[in-house]
C-alpha cells in the first residue's frame, strides 16, 4: 500500500493497543475474532471499535487492497481510454479499494458507502477529498450514476446484495470482488449471471460471458501477494514477511469490451521442459503444455502468472 497508509496504521495500531489496557494481546484476539468471521463468511464480531478498527487495518487492509489492486488493473486494461472520473465504493471499509481504484484512475472522485464510522473514518485520513456516507446501502432509495462501482469483500455479507440497484449506478463498469472460497465463489458467480442476463458484458476474468465451466466442488479463484508489516507478522504468528490473498471476482461493463482470450486460472506448473497452464477458454477449461522447443511460447510461459491473460 502507500507509504503513508501503512505508516497511518501502524499508528491506529498504537492507540488502540494503549487505549485498550491489555495492548497487544487485546489487538491479536480481536484480528483472531475477524478472521475466524472472515473465513466461515459471517459478518465481523462486536469488539470495542479502537480494537476493530485497529486488527482490520492491520490484517484484513492491505489484503483487500492487494485483491482489488490486480482486479481493478485488469479491469482498465481491459476497458482502455473509457473515462472513469467518479468512483462508488459500496462496504468500503476503511477505502482500501478506493485506494486501489485511484492508483488506476488518479482524477476520480470517490464516494465511500459503509455502516462502520469507525472506519470510513480512518479512510478520511488518506482519502480526506473523499465523500463518506455512513449508510447501509440496501435501505438507501438511491445512490445516484457513478463511471465505476466496487463492491469488495462486502457483497457476501448483504442478504443478499443489491445487484440491481448496483448495476443500475453503473455508468461504465461494476466490480465485485469476494474472498477466495468456495462461498466466495459462489456468491461471485451468482452475480455473474445475474448481471449478464441483464445486459452487462465481460470485462474479467472470463473469456467470454457463456455458462461458467467450473463444476463443484472446484472453485475459480486467484492469489495476490501481501507484504505484511511486523505488527501484522506478530498477529499471525508468523515467520514470512508476506502472504497470498486467494480471491474471486467479477468486472462487467455497460458496454462490449474485448476481454483476453483465455485466463491462466492456477499456479503454472514447471517441468524440465515443460511448463502445463490451466486456462480457462471460449470452449471451457483446458490444460496448455509448451514445450522448450516452442521457444518464443515457452519464453512466455515461463512468465506466464496465475490470473493473468493465457499466452
Amino acid at each position: 500500500m502507500p507509504r503513508h497508509v501503512s505508516e497511518a496504521i501502524e499508528e491506529h495500531a498504537e492507540r488502540a493497543q494503549r487505549a485498550g489496557g491489555a495492548g497487544f494481546a487485546s489487538l491479536k484476539r480481536a484480528a483472531v475474532e475477524m478472521s475466524e468471521a472472515y473465513r466461515a463468511g459471517k459478518a465481523p464480531p462486536r469488539l470495542a471499535a479502537a480494537d476493530r478498527t485497529a486488527a482490520y487495518l492491520v490484517t484484513r487492509m492491505p489484503a483487500t487492497y492487494a485483491a482489488a489492486r490486480a482486479v481493478l488493473r485488469e479491469t482498465h486494461r481491459v476497458l482502455g481510454d473509457r473515462e472513469i472520473s467518479s468512483v462508488l465504493d459500496i462496504g468500503a471499509g476503511s477505502g482500501a479499494a478506493s485506494l486501489a481504484a485511484i492508483e488506476e484512475y488518479p482524477a476520480a472522485a470517490i464516494t465511500l458507502v459503509d455502516r462502520d464510522r469507525a472506519l470510513l473514518d480512518a479512510a478520511r485520513e488518506w482519502l480526506p477529498q473523499a465523500r463518506a456516507m455512513a449508510e447501509n446501502v440496501t435501505s438507501m432509495a438511491s445512490l445516484g450514476p457513478h463511471d465505476l462501482v466496487i463492491l469488495a469483500y462486502s457483497a457476501g455479507e448483504m442478504a443478499p446484495a443489491p445487484l440491481k440497484k448496483l448495476w443500475q449506478a453503473a455508468r461504465v463498469a461494476l466490480v465485485l470482488i469476494e474472498p477466495g472460497t468456495p462461498r466466495g465463489f459462489a456468491v461471485v458467480r451468482a452475480a455473474r449471471s445475474e448481471l449478464l442476463a441483464a445486459g452487462a458484458h465481460m470485462i474479467a476474468p472470463c473469456p467470454a460471458a457463456g455458462a461458467c465451466p467450473v463444476v463443484d466442488p472446484d472453485w475459480c479463484h486467484f492469489a495476490a501477494r501481501v507484504e505484511r508489516s511486523s505488527l501484522h507478522r506478530r498477529i499471525k504468528g508468523a515467520d514470512l514477511g508476506y502472504e497470498d490473498e486467494k480471491y474471486s471476482y467479477v468486472a462487467l461493463a455497460r458496454e462490449p469490451t474485448t476481454p483476453a482470450a483465455s485466463r491462466i486460472v492456477g499456479r503454472p506448473r514447471h517441468h524440465p521442459g515443460l511448463i502445463e497452464l490451466d486456462a480457462c477458454t471460449p470452449d471451457g477449461l483446458t490444460t496448455v503444455r509448451v514445450g522448450k522447443r516452442d521457444r518464443d511460447r515457452f519464453r512466455a510461459a515461463r512468465r506466464a502468472e496465475w490470473g493473468a491473460p493465457g499466452i
